[in-house]
């Protein structure tokens, strides 16, 4: 019935500005309930680099019923946990870890840049400085953050070679089947010696990556991934092995060398990777 309903949507064109007026609805109604409720922690503490606001505690987030299985068995640094959202504008931890790196060790003055599934107020740090790109495979749901986005497919991408000095795909590998496909497309629009920021759920405690690529059923990605749209979890060591066989230099910078970001309530024990196009 659901399916149905949003063929039928969909054939309307007006499925995603629906969906997209949903979300803000919802986006606003809890952020004016966390402005609210988190008043009596304002004034220090955490610090939000997206809108400047003080904290002694954020919001807490933790994964939903059907999710929390596969994450918590896993022991997968998935964004979720102690401090997650920000009570003034709900900006979420892996924002601001990206957001922090952006800021203090990439130079993206002028530069082109490629945006894949464009976070807001990552997009809204790039796209006064950069030449920026959005792309998504729906961009219907991105129109309020950039209402250029062209639909691209990450396994396919429509750009020239060598195009853009850095893409961002922040969590979205772990939504897409073909993988190496993806790190094959995103590596060739690089130019030598650009940079990715390509940030992924992951597991230290796995031995080797959990992934179903042909599954198609929300439950049981819930059960087995940790989230309805997911194919996989990827083990820390096996994504890294991934990006490196499509090309890339991989540099990991472990949580505990991040200490400069711990006031931003980055998320707890995410590694971050300095991936890179050889010149």
């Amino acid at each position: 019935m659901k399916a149905g309903i949003k063929n039928i949507l969909q054939s309307l064109r007006i499925y995603h500005p629906l969906q997209t007026a949903f979300r803000k609805f919802i986006f606003a109604f809890k952020r004016a309930q966390y402005r609210m409720l988190f008043s009596v922690y304002k004034g220090s503490g955490f610090e939000c680099n997206v809108c400047g606001s003080f904290y002694s505690k954020f919001v807490d987030d933790f994964p939903l019923k059907e999710n929390r299985n596969a994450i918590e068995i896993n022991k997968v640094i998935a964004g979720y946990g102690e401090n997650i959202l920000c009570p003034h504008c709900l900006s979420n931890s892996r924002e601001r870890l990206v957001i922090a790196m952006l800021c203090a060790r990439f130079d993206i003055s002028k530069k082109r840049i490629l945006h894949l599934s464009p976070e807001k107020y990552i997009f809204d740090i790039l796209k006064d400085k950069a030449i920026v790109t959005t792309a998504d495979l729906h961009p219907g749901f991105y129109k309020s953050t950039d209402k250029n986005i062209k639909e691209e497919n990450a396994t396919a991408l429509s750009f020239e070679n060598e195009s853009f000095d850095l893409v961002i795909a922040n969590h979205i590998m772990e939504h897409i089947p073909d993988d190496e496909k993806a790190m094959k497309e995103i590596y060739r629009v690089l130019k030598p010696g650009g940079d990715l920021i390509m940030q992924v759920p992951y597991s230290e405690t796995i031995s080797n990556t959990i992934e179903a690529l042909s599954i198609n059923n929300p439950e049981k990605q819930s059960a087995l991934f940790g989230q309805r749209d997911h194919v996989r979890i990827y083990s820390l060591q096996n994504y890294i092995k991934r990006l490196q066989l499509a090309g890339f230099i991989v540099d990991l910078i472990p949580y505990n060398s991040l200490k400069e970001y711990y006031k931003y309530a980055i998320q707890k024990e995410e590694s971050f990777l300095m991936i890179r196009k050889p010149n």
